[in-house]
């Protein structure tokens, strides 16, 4: 297949960091091609150059044969690279075809060129009040139908689904001719049924002669769908190879540069007394509708509980009101026999329960302060880092610059604001805050979504490590086969309710399945 895209020798430096170090990266016609590597290897900073977003300090670009400049992605697009973002760039209160043309100029017709003044005042009417919606509107279903990716062009943005959402992304990039498409962590927020779709979709596209780069850390992905792989490691080219002509644990090595437990042994732990009792628990969620209803458990130290099921079951719900960020309806929330029902946050937080939350970047962390003042949070009233009414720096730098080295977040410097730290690296920040704090029990929600592997075989290794010290964990994840490794015992949730709670050792990924589907409930 004939090349498409080259990219040659490709530097790119940000303050403290090369994220492009003489990179050559290649796609052909017709192919899938996947970009692996770990959070922070540099992935999306490449393809951020492809598309404009970002100028290269060195290298050239290639695109159909010829030496291309591209200097903003209104560039890129004019060439035919398109790019869908991990976050989406849509404006929710519009329409789906509305966001789709959103930036166009209307086409000018061949016998509105001329320049008699009569034509140019025609030619300023279309100008000034725009395109021809109805036009519009036919091409946008055209795309739909031909891509199998059916979406309203009239649907609100703030009424589809994460998974519709993206399909919008994609006909916008479609809809302006785009040959190359670039798809940044696509899977990310997407559920296994979205995926398969998803998967589908591509393939439909590459058969018409569209090519795909794939930006993912995800290795089972990239074995299925892609047909030849570029794996990057601190911003350099480690090898690109034939998907046929590879297995997953050659290209873990690859990425992490060393060999990677696919599955992380579990210590056996006898559990101890119980710290946290959940009874009856009644929560309502933003529509005041019952999330939660009657659920009731309990978990001991030196143990894990999951909780299994399909997303929006109540699992967030439950969450927020074991850390008081939510109002209890009814039930009672006890940890080690303290009622906390409805305490506020703080008092939570200060009876020793650490919080892992599954939105890192809204709800985890705050973004534009420094790593520093991150790790500070929830300790910042403790004698070690006051001076009266100011901060102790040198406490404050002492203890940020342990807990880096002792969770090895990787990051050029600890005043660096924090939103600028790869997937993992955030996670890893969080984890120090929390573990740091010597928590009695530790709620783990999603801990390892949008990680690659390299962090995810840490993550799961420091929730064993707190099991093995005698600390109570309560794992919420979508991931059943996490589910399953990690935990000792399962409790199903299903619309709601605790279905049914069940040993690790003695079920498996089918009955837990059917529970999580409302097919089988155990006897309470």
């Amino acid at each position: 297949m004939p090349t498409l895209v080259e990219m040659k020798q490709i530097v790119k430096h940000f303050p403290g960091l090369i994220a492009n170090d003489h990179v050559n990266f290649e796609a052909q016609t017709g192919e899938i091609h996947g970009l692996l590597g770990e959070n922070g290897a540099g992935k999306t900073t490449l393809m951020n150059i492809l598309y404009g977003l970002y100028q290269q300090d060195q290298g050239d670009i290639f695109f159909a044969g010829s030496l291309v400049h591209i200097d903003s992605p209104k560039k890129a697009l004019e060439l035919g690279i398109g790019m869908v973002h991990q976050h989406f760039r849509l404006i929710p209160r519009l329409t789906v075809l509305e966001n789709i043309v959103l930036g166009l100029k209307a086409d000018i017709p061949p016998h509105l060129q001329r320049t008699d003044v009569l034509t140019t005042i025609r030619r300023k009417y279309i100008e000034i009040f725009g395109l021809n919606m109805k036009e519009a509107e036919t091409r946008v279903t055209e795309l739909s139908e031909k891509f199998g990716l059916k979406i309203h062009p009239r649907a609100k943005i703030w009424e589809l689904s994460v998974g519709e959402q993206q399909r919008v992304e994609i006909i916008k990039a479609l809809y302006r001719n785009a040959k190359l498409l670039i798809l940044d962590e696509p899977t990310a927020v997407l559920t296994p049924q979205e995926v398969d779709s998803l998967f589908e979709m591509l393939n439909t596209m590459v058969k018409q002669g569209y090519t795909i780069v794939f930006i993912t850390h995800k290795l089972n992905e990239v074995m299925e769908l892609c047909h030849r792989i570029t794996v990057l490691r601190h911003g350099k080219v480690i090898a690109t190879v034939n998907t046929t002509e590879t297995e997953k644990k050659d290209l873990a090595k690859m990425m992490v540069g060393r060999e990677v437990l696919f599955q992380v042994e579990k210590p056996e732990v006898a559990p101890g007394k119980e710290v946290l009792r959940v009874e009856d628990l009644c929560v309502l969620n933003d529509k005041g509708l019952e999330a939660v209803r009657g659920a009731s458990f309990a978990i001991h130290e030196g143990e894990i509980l999951g909780i299994a099921g399909v997303s929006g079951n109540g699992q967030k719900e439950l969450v927020e009101a074991l850390n008081g960020l939510r109002p209890v309806e009814r039930g009672h929330v006890y940890f080690r026999q303290m009622d906390l029902t409805n305490a506020p946050s703080k008092k939570i937080v200060d009876q020793g329960v650490g919080y892992i939350p599954e939105d890192r970047m809204s709800v985890g962390l705050a973004t534009s302060l420094p790593i520093t003042e991150n790790l500070l949070l929830k300790s910042q009233r403790e004698p070690q880092f006051n001076h009266g009414w100011f901060l102790n720096e040198s406490a404050v730098k002492a203890t940020a610059k342990r807990l880096i080295q002792d969770f090895d977040v990787r990051t050029p410097s600890i005043t660096i604001p924090v939103g600028r730290l790869s997937g993992g690296n955030i996670q890893k920040i969080i984890l120090a805050r929390e573990i740091s704090r010597n928590p009695k029990l530790l709620i783990a929600s999603q801990p390892t979504r949008g990680l690659d592997v390299g962090a995810i075989e840490y993550v799961q290794t420091t929730l064993l490590d707190q099991k093995r010290q005698g600390k109570a964990i309560l794992l919420i994840s979508e991931n059943l086969d996490e589910t399953l490794h990690l935990s000792d015992r399962i409790a199903v949730i299903y619309e709601g309710q605790i279905v049914g709670i069940l040993s690790a050792e003695e079920t498996d990924r089918r009955e837990i399945g059917m529970m999580m589907a409302g097919g089988h409930r155990q006897a309470p």
